[in-house]
């Protein structure tokens, strides 16, 4: 009976651990930097810039094995990760990175500019402490280095945004 038990107890906590992980990546999925998100076709990435783009050069990532491209719009203070499984083909997003003059927003109304504060009030549930102090003084992981929303602050501010795996 006491096997019985145990056997439960440690089937319930591997399937609460699973849960866990299965939403580790549940931010950054449903996240927006304005009308930006992971996964975005570069089509209607392209849409929804309207500043030139500088793209660099198409590079295989053995981490992750896939093609990654940046393409920034300096003007626009963005610049997205683009990633595609094979060289040339259509791409999507992998990452963004947003910084001034950018006026984008996130799904929880945080932007270039906003306060240490508001972002700790608007994340606070989704704060990830550990990663925030692996990343150091003046960053704010909400969910993980590995799929999520970082911030980056100077002189109490927002600077910059990040959101995407940080890490692999």
């Amino acid at each position: 009976m006491l096997k019985k038990i145990i056997s439960s107890i440690m089937f319930a906590a591997a399937l609460s651990s699973f849960s866990l992980l299965a939403d580790e990546f549940e931010l950054m999925r449903e996240e927006r930097i304005g009308d930006l998100r992971i996964d975005l076709s570069e089509g209607e990435a392209k849409k929804g810039i309207d500043c030139s783009v500088k793209p660099g050069l198409e590079e295989f990532w053995a981490g992750d094995a896939v093609y990654h491209q940046q393409w920034v719009y300096a003007g626009c203070g963005i610049t997205l990760d683009m990633v595609s499984e094979e060289k040339g083909a259509p791409k999507a997003i992998g990452s963004i990175s947003v910084i001034s003059p950018s006026k984008r927003i996130t799904k929880r109304g945080i932007r270039i500019g906003s306060t240490e504060r508001e972002v700790m009030n608007a994340y606070k549930a989704d704060w990830n402490r550990e990663d925030s102090e692996n990343i150091g003084p003046g960053s704010f992981v909400a969910g993980s280095i590995y799929g999520g929303l970082i911030f980056y602050f100077k002189n109490g501010q927002v600077s910059k945004i990040f959101l995407g795996p940080g890490a692999e």
